[in-house]
């Protein structure tokens, strides 16, 4: 797919807008031309920007679509690899930002949303908490689907044994569906809170992310015959 060639400075002017005023005076279509620049050196990006996004429907969803997908824009395996770059990146400086911020072990689906920004496949995230609720480990365990054969339960007791954690908590995403337990789900996290049981460790929260929206079950009725030891 041919694009026109950039003319009249187009580019250093955007680039020195942005670098003047910030992302907040662009909007969608020639923000994404911006990022564009970085990928398809010296063409115009501004009309692929625009058709990525009426095609796609939003922003959000152009960084979403599979390398299959923005290959038919006639996007090579470099550009894609800049786009899915992205929600990885904003995944990893969310992440890396709250980290000094105190654990509030009462409230985390706070905590835990950041942890799946941008991702488009099933996984599942394994927290880590000392006696006094600071961060011993945290991160991805498990990927694809979420069930007592795929879940390393076996691994999730070792790491916490091995960090000599107090208590434990897990999340998992519903990656284009809704923040509700399936019975898997719910069969899973009876499996993860019995296993800890056996070596002291309290679980003390399963919680489902689906895009913005987030369930505790340890905080909701779905959970209540689990999380016995939490308080009504």
């Amino acid at each position: 797919m041919a694009y026109s060639h950039d003319h009249g400075g187009h580019r250093e002017r955007m680039r020195r807008k942005y670098l003047e005023n910030g992302i907040d005076i662009f909007s969608e279509h020639e923000a994404l031309e911006i990022l564009l620049y970085y990928a398809i050196p010296q063409k115009d990006t501004n009309a692929l920007a625009h058709k990525l996004l009426k095609s796609f429907g939003s922003f959000s969803a152009v960084f979403d679509a599979s390398p299959g997908l923005l290959k038919q824009f006639g996007l090579t395996e470099y550009q894609i690899t800049l786009l899915k770059l992205m929600p990885d990146l904003a995944r990893l400086y969310l992440i890396d930002h709250n980290k000094v911020k105190p654990i509030e072990t009462s409230n985390l689906c706070f905590y835990f949303t950041d942890k799946f920004v941008g991702r488009t496949s099933e996984v599942m995230y394994l927290l880590l908490l000392d006696s006094k609720d600071k961060e011993l480990y945290s991160g991805v365990i498990s990927k694809g689907s979420i069930n007592s054969t795929d879940v390393p339960i076996k691994r999730i007791v070792t790491l916490a044994l091995s960090y000599n954690a107090r208590a434990v908590a897990v999340a998992h995403n519903h990656p284009g569906g809704v923040a509700l337990p399936s019975q898997m789900d719910m069969i899973t996290t009876k499996q993860i809170y019995n296993a800890l049981q056996t070596v002291g460790i309290s679980l003390i929260d399963h919680v489902i992310v689906a895009e913005d929206d987030a369930i505790s079950l340890a905080n909701s009725l779905y959970g209540r015959s689990i999380f016995t030891t939490k308080d009504d």
